[in-house]
């Protein structure tokens, strides 16, 4: 009988060096920096390009980071790479300032879309694509949700994409397509539909790349969330008129596509949990020290109500929340893809939920500063509530671990 393989969630002797580089460059460097970047957002007229100023700071910090060896950190794949285990720390670190992950390489959806291109591209497009995406040069977008369709079930994505000789011909709209606002955005990664009726649900649809600036593409609007339009990175609805790419474009083969949304959404999905972590205990230190800070009826603010509850439940769920996010992390690391799927389902639900409680209780302590643009509070609010949707719905994912729970019980299909 095969001894099971020991499940250890700390941190490695390998890893603590670079946790502490990673730990004191987003606190020192990369935090004080943010408020001024984020503020010069449009300052020079153009809210879809960057102010040299924003420019000179973001790529100051790559430069630094790279120069530091802490580049594509995220790259578990890779020879000598970090585990998932290993990463979750640093994300968790990223997570608590808005540059983190981009000064590190570590951003959505480039990351998820690098994993793409690495593992299912040809040796041209890696060539094209994947090598200045991996040395920072230049962005990218994956484009899967539409309009007109619960994409949800992403066997309900629509958009046509006709073989027409050696090209392919695609029409229909994509929105909420993260980044395509970047002017450094170069290549979407797009969930198009191949298949007919009679084609079986999961192989009617592939994964094409098209550049950015192919004929045809229309960006009709950035979405608002919550009245922001996260200019200039962006969320835009998209479309695509007789957008024509070569055949060679399309990644692995007609009916491929789920297969590669998984190996993508999976690790993306982490990713998102692991930084949400971060934005929780950033949330409440903010906490910790506004309650100490301020008095009123005569006490300090943390000896008020149920203050001290409040506090002690916000650290209590953070910590359970790690431990869910390293043990998916783990599930991972051990390469089955579909045992790792519930729990990632399970945190993908949990981490969203506790951060955006643990921020609102940081709000309310800041009373009505804290939903001002005084602290980072009320935009990291908005991002965590964003996070119970992105990549799949709570409901979603809570279906996920119910099925999953129910077929131990069942020979029937739940």
């Amino acid at each position: 009988m095969t001894q099971a393989k020991p499940m250890d969630l700390g941190i490695t002797k390998h890893l603590e060096p670079i946790l502490e580089a990673v730990r004191d460059m987003v606190r020192n460097e990369i935090m004080p920096l943010d408020e001024e970047f984020l503020a010069a957002v449009g300052s020079e007229g153009d809210r879809w390009s960057y102010t040299a100023r924003q420019t000179e700071i973001l790529e100051g910090l790559k430069a630094k980071a790279k120069a530091r060896g802490l580049w594509n950190l995220w790259h578990t794949q890779a020879k000598d790479g970090l585990t998932t285990v290993e990463y979750a720390y640093l994300a968790e670190e990223m997570g608590k300032a808005s540059l983190g992950a981009e000064t590190f390489n570590c951003s959505a959806p480039d990351t998820g879309n690098m994993e793409v291109l690495d593992r299912y591209s040809s040796a041209e497009h890696k060539k094209q694509w994947l090598e200045p995406l991996l040395n920072g040069e230049i962005r990218s977008a994956y484009l899967m949700t539409e309009p007109d369709v619960a994409s949800s079930d992403a066997t309900n994505v629509s958009m046509s994409c006709v073989r027409d000789g050696d090209d392919y011909v695609l029409n229909g709209e994509k929105w909420w397509a993260s980044g395509v606002g970047d002017p450094r955005c170069k290549i979407y990664i797009v969930m198009v539909r191949t298949g007919d009726e009679d084609t079986p649900k999961h192989q009617r649809h592939s994964m094409i790349l098209v550049p950015a600036d192919t004929a045809g593409i229309e960006k009709i609007r950035p979405m608002q969330v919550y009245g922001q339009d996260d200019a200039p990175h962006g969320h835009f609805h998209v479309r695509f008129t007789d957008v024509r790419v070569p055949a060679s474009n399309l990644l692995l083969g007609e009916g491929r596509g789920f297969e590669i949304a998984q190996g993508r959404l999976g690790p993306g999905r982490i990713h998102h949990c692991m930084r949400a972590i971060g934005q929780s205990e950033m949330a409440l230190e903010l906490m910790c020290k506004r309650s100490l800070e301020r008095e009123a009826f005569g006490k300090k603010i943390a000896q008020l109500g149920a203050n001290y509850d409040i506090i002690a439940e916000c650290r209590m769920e953070i910590e359970q929340a790690r431990l869910l996010c390293l043990k998916a992390a783990w599930m991972m690391d051990q390469g089955d893809g579909r045992a790792a799927a519930p729990w990632i389902s399970q945190i993908k639900v949990v981490a969203p939920r506790v951060a955006l409680k643990v921020t609102d209780e940081a709000v309310q302590m800041f009373g009505a500063q804290g939903i001002s643009q005084d602290t980072p509070l009320a935009r990291s609010w908005t991002h965590l509530r964003t996070l119970r949707l992105a990549d799949g719905p709570d409901a979603v994912h809570r279906r996920q671990v119910a099925r999953t729970e129910l077929k131990r019980y069942t020979q029937e299909k739940v």
